[in-house]
């Protein structure tokens, strides 16, 4: 692994309480050594008044802290009103942006920006094609097959190449509200019922198997992704940045134990064990990775 490896945080994709959100980022920019920080509201735009009430001053902090930061856009644009946010929040010209939906790229013209993980980025020509058009930075869509990524990062060499490492995967987005369809209310009204749930919401099988997550209009993975012991060959393939999603727990450390890994200064187990025990009520995977059902738990070497 080298020295260049980023450790990053990508932005958080639940409904915390508007303190919480603040308290975490400002505990991110005086405590974390992160190399960069993602902020935003990917997933709901109902959440978005709460977001950028405080947005200033968590940004603020970010900068008195030397963090260096990113604007996670939304990813899934439905509404006048939801273009006009993403608009003023794309042409702004402090922070780069994560786009999330292709609908940002019009706003992004002429800018340097990162392409997120809920566009699809599948082949070399769409690589191409966006890095064309100023896209610098690319988070791969967590389903894609470490063998895929790899052929996929040397057919285009020269973007800086990010996957997520750890947390519950984002794996689709609806028009609907599954939060407020459960406790029978409108998407409307419905009274943010997903701040109940502040990483997710387990949605068993009709034979009661655990398989998936919602998060308000967002299916997730049941499980966390956690590859430590894949770190090695993932950097070697040439992803650049190494992302941990946001949860409840000691994110701190969870950092730490990465960096410590990637660091060479602890062994991938040891850290597995430690991660097992700083957060207990995850069930970790890495299926996807090793081109296998993303629910899957795989022991071998990762081959790429």
């Amino acid at each position: 692994m080298t020295n260049n490896t980023e450790l990053t945080l990508g932005p958080c994709l639940f409904n915390w309480q508007e303190n919480e959100w603040r308290d975490f980022y400002f505990k991110m920019a005086d405590e974390s050594d992160f190399n960069l920080i993602y902020i935003g509201e990917p997933v709901c735009s109902k959440r978005l008044p709460f977001r950028t009430h405080i947005l200033p001053d968590i940004l603020e902090r970010m900068e008195s802290a030397g963090k260096k930061v990113i604007l996670s856009t939304l990813a899934l644009v439905t509404t006048k009103a939801e273009r006009k946010s993403l608009a003023e929040q794309c042409q702004q010209d402090m922070w780069m942006i994560e786009a999330n939906d292709l609908t940002a790229l019009p706003f992004l013209k002429g800018k340097n920006y990162v392409i997120g993980p809920y566009i699809n980025i599948y082949n070399e020509d769409t690589i191409k094609s966006l890095a064309q058009r100023g896209a610098e930075r690319f988070v791969l869509p967590p389903e894609l097959p470490a063998e895929s990524a790899a052929k996929l990062m040397a057919a285009v060499p020269g973007p800086t190449y990010e996957l997520q490492v750890f947390g519950r995967l984002p794996l689709a987005l609806s028009a609907r509200c599954y939060h407020a369809r459960l406790h029978k209310l409108s998407k409307d009204s419905c009274r943010f019922v997903c701040d109940q749930d502040p990483d997710g919401r387990n949605v068993n099988s009709l034979t009661g198997q655990p398989f998936l997550a919602v998060n308000g209009i967002q299916t997730m993975s049941y499980g966390s992704q956690l590859l430590l012991e894949e770190l090695p060959a993932l950097a070697s393939s040439g992803i650049g940045a190494f992302r941990l999603s946001p949860h409840t727990g000691d994110m701190l450390a969870v950092a730490r134990t990465f960096r410590d890994v990637m660091d060479g200064k602890m062994e991938a187990g040891s850290a597995r064990e430690a991660i097992q025990k700083m957060m207990p009520n995850h069930h970790f995977i890495n299926g996807f990775s090793h081109g296998a059902a993303g629910m899957e738990q795989v022991d071998e070497a990762l081959a790429i």
